[in-house]
């Protein structure tokens, strides 16, 4: 369901349509795009919870785990992503790109893993998900109104020098808002990553008796571990 879901990527086209709106200047386009996104994020949702709350597999994957902890490192694949799609889209011939963006950023997943939260009553998966959903949003959009101005398509209407800087602005601290998070959440992860690679090279180095060996050992968060000899 999850590979299948990032194909049919249903939530390109509202999110790239508020970036071009946005940079535009088409104020009517950013409300009728975002009305479109809540409308196909709340469908996708809602049909994701409905799915899991019947299926007999109740147990996280590891497709599903690797949605629930975003870091900056999301934050570049949906900039670079969304450069890409803006890039395809602009070209006349017909292009792969669009497809390959939406299983680049994952786009669907993100919902699909908020669905099983909510139905398994797991809701820090329902807040990781959400974030990335919302950094994949915030970071294509953004890269979509780069592209729209170094193309320098025609302004839909015009907008003065307070309207410019108040747009600027705005997404200056969108984007702020939504990567710092991030930032911190890599940051704690290359942490316990190290972390667990000196653990573990302790217990190599150290629990090395004669005719005795470890037979499995738990790293826990509180930088402490269990071992079985």
């Amino acid at each position: 369901m999850v590979i299948g879901a990032m194909l049919i990527s249903p939530l390109m086209g509202p999110i790239m349509g508020v970036g071009l709106g946005v940079a535009v200047y088409d104020f009517k386009l950013v409300k009728r795009a975002l009305f479109n996104l809540g409308i196909a994020t709340l469908i996708s949702l809602v049909v994701s919870t409905l799915y899991f709350s019947i299926s007999p597999l109740d147990n996280a994957q590891s497709e599903l785990l690797s949605r629930t902890s975003p870091t900056v490192w999301d934050v570049l694949i949906a900039l670079f992503g969304g450069l890409a799609g803006i890039i395809g889209i602009t070209r006349e011939e017909k292009s792969n790109v669009i497809p390959g963006v939406a299983i680049a950023t994952a786009l669907m997943p993100p919902v699909c893993t908020a669905g099983f939260g909510i139905a398994t009553g797991q809701w820090s998966f329902v807040g990781g998900a959400l974030y990335l959903y919302t950094i994949n949003c915030v970071f294509i959009s953004l890269a979509t109104i780069i592209g729209i101005r170094i193309l320098r398509l025609k302004p839909h209407s015009f907008a003065d020098e307070k309207v410019e800087r108040c747009v600027k602005i705005s997404l200056l601290m969108i984007a702020m808002v939504t990567a710092i998070p991030s930032a911190y959440l890599a940051t704690k992860l290359v942490n316990e990553e190290v972390f667990k690679s000196t653990a573990n090279k302790f217990i190599t180095q150290e629990f090395t008796f004669k005719e005795t060996q470890v037979a499995s050992s738990k790293i826990k968060e509180s930088m402490e571990f269990h071992s079985v000899s």
